[in-house]
């Protein structure tokens, strides 16, 4: 039988002008499933080929799990079990157990030319894909070969792509032979075949169609910076050109409009806002916010965030419908904007203004009238009294040398106190919790304060909890707790 498997192999590797060993491969999956049957139950087998002699092996396996995970008999084993038999397995693993391996046969001969003739199929369609990949043409041009409940299959050439629903301009009405185009996300390699994987919402497929409109932008005179969608609805493009010959947004809007409708037909009637890219992050927000006008912005590093004021005439108009308009100028400026009336503004910065006010009045043990004055000239932490420079304090015509240098002191003085206050909340939390990746001591402090101390305090925590108590977003606040938690299931795995 060995000399019968080289035979084989030798022979279907000629014919079809592919290296032996993917027809090995092949034939250990043949061979592999004539032995599963055998089995009633659900098996894991593997074969393996001696590439040399032609002699094979077959082995049933089962993967290796934590203790108290096992979910399948017939495929896993618990780690105990495991290391009777080998001591240094892993969990991941597999354990095997030899098998007589299943004769092939002319009906297994049959099948396993079958599997060796799908796969020499999928490497030529691979090779096609990653040539196409490493031409760095990132939009396939095709027809539709399919339609199904998952979406499309775009054919062009010998290469197909995967369209699904949910990357599909909504409403759009596309079917069999119809012509197709589309920006390519990635391409895959599993399931049935390598295939490309498509989109006609993402933001670079409306780049794509400008750069096809627009010749300026070929030619390097012009620049789409960003772009945000919301697919077939609306979408903002943002430009630049360091040519000033050259009118960005007249550039890409065509004679009559002839270049931007030519891309919103193409999107089924999206509606696109251009804009010009600048540098300075609160002019690209107030030119990625129009049509409406702005009033004033406040613009708040920290926090990554802008506050733009509009009158009232304009609110309705700069957050759009459903907010469409504010989401898309955030997506396109990657800011996050706050809308809000004047009123809106003014009620804002009265109650940080009240804030301030209180922090300093506290810490500070001033009156009303000296905590007005330090917040009129910037002031708005006790960092900045204790540290900006003396010279800067001293032009503060109201206050005089005597009175910065007590300021600074008891700035300083109050900063000191909340430091120690902190470091003694850090003494009373147990090392483990401190050893936990992504925990520092400011949390530390945070969840002293919600009287959780130690690991399992954190571990017993619901994702809402955390989140109220120390102020930190539900990502994080879920990966904490879970991290938190896994020395529970190493514990009883141990």
């Amino acid at each position: 039988m060995s000399r019968e498997v080289l035979l084989l192999v030798d022979a279907l590797a000629r014919e079809k002008n592919v290296q032996r060993e993917i027809v090995f491969q092949a034939l250990e999956g043949a061979l592999a499933s004539a032995t599963k049957k055998r089995f009633v139950d659900e098996t894991d087998v593997r074969v393996s080929i001696d590439r040399e002699s032609g002699e094979y092996d077959a082995f049933r396996r089962w993967q290796v799990v934590p203790d108290g995970e096992l979910e399948d008999h017939d495929l896993q084993i618990i780690l105990t079990e495991a290391r009777k038999k080998v001591p240094d397995v892993q969990i991941g693993d597999f354990i095997e157990e030899e098998l007589e391996p299943a004769e092939l046969g002319r009906i297994g001969a049959q099948a396993a030319k079958q599997v060796i003739l799908q796969r020499i199929r999928d490497a030529e369609r691979e090779q096609i894909i990653n040539d196409f990949m490493q031409r760095g043409d990132m939009i396939l041009n095709g027809t539709v070969k399919r339609v199904d409940r998952e979406g499309l299959v775009v054919e062009a050439g010998k290469i197909e792509g995967r369209l699904s629903r949910d990357q599909m301009i909504p409403k759009e009405n596309l079917r069999v032979s119809d012509r197709v185009r589309a920006y390519v996300l990635r391409p895959n390699l599993e399931g049935r075949g390598p295939q490309l994987i498509l989109s006609r919402t993402s933001p670079e497929f409306i780049k794509y169609l400008f750069s096809v409109e627009v010749p300026e932008i070929e030619q390097g005179l012009l620049e789409i910076k960003a772009a945000a969608r919301d697919p077939g609805v609306r979408a903002k493009i943002a430009v630049h050109t360091t040519d000033r010959r050259i009118d960005p947004i007249g550039t890409c809007v065509g004679v009559r409009g002839s270049r931007v409708q030519a891309v919103t037909g193409e999107l089924g009637g999206e509606r696109v806002d251009i804009v010009l890219w600048s540098e300075d992050p609160a002019q690209f927000v107030i030119g990625a916010l129009a049509p409406a006008n702005v009033s004033s912005i406040v613009v708040d590093e920290d926090k990554h965030s802008m506050d733009v004021v509009v009158d009232e005439d304009n609110l309705a108009l700069a957050i759009g419908a459903g907010g469409r308009n504010v989401r898309l100028a955030s997506e396109l400026t990657g800011w996050q904007i706050n809308i809000m009336s004047a009123e809106q503004s003014a009620e804002k910065a009265q109650t940080e203004r009240n804030a301030i006010r209180a922090l300093f009045i506290d810490k500070l043990d001033v009156d009303e009238e000296v905590a007005d004055i330090l917040i009129d000239e910037g002031f708005t932490n006790l960092e900045e009294v204790a540290y900006v420079p003396v010279n800067e304090m001293l032009e503060i015509e109201a206050f005089d040398e005597d009175t910065v240098t007590e300021l600074r002191t008891r700035a300083r003085n109050a900063l000191l106190t909340e430091a120690i206050a902190t470091e003694e909340k850090i003494d009373a939390a147990s090392q483990d919790l401190l050893s936990l990746e992504g925990v520092d001591s400011e949390l530390v402090a945070r969840l002293a304060d919600a009287n959780v101390h130690t690991r399992d305090d954190l571990a017993e925590l619901a994702v809402d909890e955390l989140v109220e108590a120390t102020g930190i977003d539900a990502e994080r606040a879920k990966d904490l707790i879970m991290k938190a938690r896994a020395h529970w299931f190493t514990n009883e795995t141990a």
